[in-house]
């Protein structure tokens, strides 16, 4: 099973690992940064969530040869300060977040891929009740239209839901390859080959169906508060909407509170939580690019905790 891990290096030294150190991979994925932390860390210990449990399954064999101090928990990072919590872990040393689909999840029929033939699915947790065709055959036009606009950012989200509301009146569209062939209709040839929306709006339906925006914005409030002094967190996310909440939250938390400014003496629950560690979002290497094209939308940032 091949899997890239985009931004590997950066994100693996962004952590800043200490040998004894207690990691959170908040996105196990198929191992590929959890292989990476546990290498380092003979004395500490790694805890790895994936709501997806073939990757945990998978990840497990992975882990295991490289050493047994870690745990996997089959559960969203939106649970992250509760699982922990569980295991008696209240405090960590880094947590890394990778915002991207597992390259093998794209890869094994679940409607992910706008490129083959698969039934529309696109669920991370295979027990969720929404899927892809839930969205695609029952949301209203204007749903359809915000979802697309918002989470695709694709200009012509209005004709190409008119299009799907439009075709689902006379069949179900049940299949990847069937949904392509509704958005090439609804824009035209030139527009679909020129500018690829076929990609946007799986993207916004794989984001509806997960949740992974709203779900996202609290799992990083309670990393920043998990963090040990000196503690980071690091976040690599594929799409401009995730950016904008991982560079929004980073600010608040790094920045002293407006509340506040200009005081004296600021009280200590309002001064900054974090310390931004690279002011210029760090992107893939030209070499990184050639070898792998999924990587080109990746964006990677890095904090510590003060």
């Amino acid at each position: 099973m091949k899997h890239y891990t985009v931004l590997k290096n950066e994100s693996i030294e962004g952590l800043a690992i200490k040998d004894d150190g207690v990691y959170v991979d908040a996105t196990l994925g198929y191992a590929g940064d959890s292989k990476e932390i546990l290498k380092r860390i003979k004395k500490g210990m790694l805890f790895a969530f994936d709501k997806d449990l073939s990757a945990i399954n998978y990840s497990h064999k992975i882990l295991k040869d490289v050493g047994d101090n870690f745990r996997l928990i089959h559960s969203d990072y939106v649970l992250m300060k509760k699982k922990l919590a569980e295991f008696g872990i209240n405090e960590v040393d880094g947590i890394l977040f990778d915002l991207g689909v597992s390259s093998p999840q794209l890869d094994e029929n679940r409607g992910f891929s706008f490129m083959r033939d698969e039934e529309l699915d696109m669920r991370m947790d295979l027990s969720s009740k929404l899927n892809a065709k839930d969205v695609v055959n029952n949301y209203s036009y204007e749903e359809l239209r915000n979802i697309f606009y918002l989470y695709g950012e694709e200009s012509k989200s209005n004709l190409i839901a008119k299009k799907i509301v439009q075709e689902r009146q006379d069949k179900k569209i049940l299949r990847t390859l069937e949904l392509v062939e509704v958005i090439k209709n609804a824009v035209g040839s030139k527009y679909f080959y020129d500018n690829h929306p076929e990609r946007k709006i799986f993207q916004a339906i794989r984001i509806e169906v997960n949740d992974e925006l709203n779900h996202l914005e609290q799992a990083l409030e309670d990393a920043i508060n998990l963090l040990k002094p000196q503690g980071r967190i690091v976040v690599i996310s594929f799409h401009s909407k995730e950016d904008k909440i991982v560079k929004n939250i980073f600010k608040k938390y790094s920045e002293v509170d407006s509340l506040v400014k200009g005081l004296p003496e600021i009280p200590e629950e309002y001064l900054p939580k974090l310390k931004i560690i690279n002011k210029k979002v760090i992107l893939p290497s030209e070499e990184e690019l050639k070898e792998n094209s999924r990587s080109k939308s990746a964006k990677l940032r890095i904090a510590e905790r003060i």
